[in-house]
């Protein structure tokens, strides 16, 4: 495509980059903030190790929504029992629903520190927010937003050059990896896989290559299914472009809590705001305003993905009407799963959580999870005949089986510790 370069590869971006960005979530910041917290740079070097990992299996699941034509469920149920694929549906939507309220919590905590606003009246009109746009605006719309917002991201990278490290001690943690010593650093471990690659992404990235062809007038199935050389190029570049900036900003978050929290003796933090707090006297106002900004800015981006991801699952599970381009009317069902787990999700700030908490062992629950659903998800990739004959390379299949094995490794080492 001729033209100006940047904008052409700009236009490439769509679902690999707003399910990248929608990776470093509130969930993502608490659990990078407490892994810098607790253990300092010593766990730098799974940045370099997620990335690629991500990036495969993010791209077996776009590549499996292009050719089949459905999402992931749709795809999972022709080849695992329908119970399991409603078992999987059911603890996707609590998972993401106490995401979703820790989120909503975390965004009004940071709203406050800059507002004064008190967090527990902003909580409801986030949740509102959120769930009336995604019911009201088209899909279109609501990728060009997300899109957008993924700019926010970049507060972290650069409140960790703001810090002024000493790179030479930082790319001895970043290149040489420590093995974890004990159960709270398995823990850890399994928390940033779990947060990293995570389980809603797996619905949301397949599910967004649907509403794609939906917006360019594929309304079925068999004019969905199928994908070019071209189009599976283009979407590798959105897909690397996408958890490669997530896998960043995951590195800057653990860098910059580690060299001002941990360094300072602060290793134990319960909420967003408590985290961004300690940051002001230790990093500058500027840093800490960065820092909760992003908090805010992802928020946004991450609860649609969240309610998105389980209101997909279930329609593609039961045969609903579904899609964000559909009218309240026509897909009843799956509007009422999103607004739900938004609506609950307000509710959990009603209970009183520590919002990092939960946020935490969310994230070490995917992260036991998820193994479980890659082996489903393989099988689907390397079948040649739901796959349209395009099913996924060997190289994509060992590096996926690999990360398959790690997790469940991780979370195998985590009781064994």
């Amino acid at each position: 495509m001729v033209g100006n370069p940047f904008l052409n590869f700009f236009r490439k971006l769509g679902p690999g980059l707003v399910t990248g960005a929608a990776d470093d979530d509130p969930a993502g910041i608490a659990t990078y903030s407490i892994a810098g917290a607790q253990q300092g740079t010593t766990l730098l070097w799974t940045a370099l190790l997620t990335w690629p990992l991500m990036g495969a299996v993010q791209m077996m699941c776009a590549r499996v929504g292009m050719v089949t034509g459905e999402g992931l469920a749709g795809a999972l149920r022709k080849k695992l029992p329908k119970p399991f694929i409603v078992i999987v549906s059911f603890a996707l939507f609590i998972a993401n629903t106490i995401n979703i309220g820790a989120d909503l919590a975390g965004m009004s905590d940071a709203t406050e520190m800059l507002t004064g606003i008190n967090s527990h009246w902003l909580v409801p009109p986030f949740g509102l927010a959120i769930a009336v746009a995604a019911v009201r605006c088209r899909y279109e719309q609501i990728a060009n937003v997300l899109k957008w917002l993924a700019l926010v991201l970049f507060a972290y990278v650069i409140t960790g050059f703001i810090i002024k490290p000493d790179w030479t001690l930082v790319a001895r943690s970043t290149f040489i990896p420590t093995w974890p010593k004990d159960h709270e650093v398995w823990a850890t471990l399994v928390a940033i896989l779990g947060t990293t690659i995570s389980p809603y992404l797996f619905f949301w990235q397949s599910s967004q290559e649907v509403e794609e062809d939906k917006a360019k007038g594929k309304k079925t199935v068999i004019q969905r299914r199928g994908a070019t050389s071209q189009q599976i190029w283009d979407r590798k570049i959105d897909v690397g472009t996408g958890t490669l900036i997530s896998n960043v900003v995951m590195y800057f978050i653990i860098l910059t809590t580690a060299l001002t929290l941990n360094k300072n003796g602060l290793t134990h933090i319960e909420t967003s705001r408590q985290a961004a707090e300690a940051l002001r006297p230790l990093a500058g106002g500027f840093a800490a305003a960065l820092f909760t900004i992003g908090i805010v800015g992802v928020g946004f981006l991450a609860i649609p993905t969240l309610a998105g991801s389980a209101a997909y699952a279930f329609a593609e599970t039961f045969g609903w009407k579904q899609g964000l381009d559909e009218k309240l009317t026509r897909a009843r069902g799956f509007y009422f799963v999103l607004i739900a787990s938004v609506a609950i999700g307000v509710t959990v700030d009603v209970l009183k959580v520590s919002a990092m908490k939960a946020l935490y062992w969310s994230a070490v629950v995917n992260g036991l999870l998820a193994p479980f659903l890659l082996l489903g998800i393989l099988l689907v990739a390397r079948d040649t005949r739901l796959m349209q004959n395009q099913p996924s390379s060997t190289l994509s299949l060992i590096v996926v089986s690999a990360t398959t094995f790690l997790m469940f490794g991780a979370g195998i080492g985590m009781f064994v510790f």
